[in-house]
């Protein structure tokens, strides 16, 4: 399990875009990661995969990792219903808004992809809406 901080992509991608008011809304594309905003400290970030691993640890029986019983399944398909079962205790996207060109971010806040199978490639979709235009530079 994994927290990877996005949060200079995000400020990236808005100061690109050049929107001076509105928001930038992030959406994790995959089923087992997932969207969160909250501090970088390690003792948290350590905190929280503890919390995680204990409302849906590795190694239990969980009936979507019955490979044999389940349709369509892929090549190389892995044993994850707890990377799903995690899940379902966190969000898929987040939403921040965009005042004067600044991502309204409190001191301590920063934008988190957490990865909860195996580290692989995974994609998150961002969008910018908003309306000014605020210089990129």
């Amino acid at each position: 399990m994994q927290f990877i901080d996005l949060t200079e992509r995000v400020l990236e991608c808005v100061r690109r875009s050049g929107v001076s008011n509105g928001m930038v809304n992030l959406q994790t594309r995959h089923t087992t990661t997932a969207l969160l905003v909250n501090e970088n400290e390690p003792l948290l970030l350590e905190d929280m995969k503890q919390r995680l691993q204990a409302l849906a640890p590795r190694g239990l029986d969980y009936r979507h990792d019955d490979l044999e019983k389940r349709a369509n399944v892929p090549a190389g398909e892995p044993r994850n219903g707890h990377a799903h079962c995690k899940a379902l205790f966190l969000r898929t996207s987040e939403t921040l808004n965009i005042v004067n060109g600044c991502v309204q971010l409190g001191a301590w806040q920063r934008v988190f992809l957490v990865e909860l199978d195996r580290a692989r490639p995974r994609a998150v979709s961002v969008m910018v809406l908003g309306t000014g235009h605020h210089p990129a530079g």
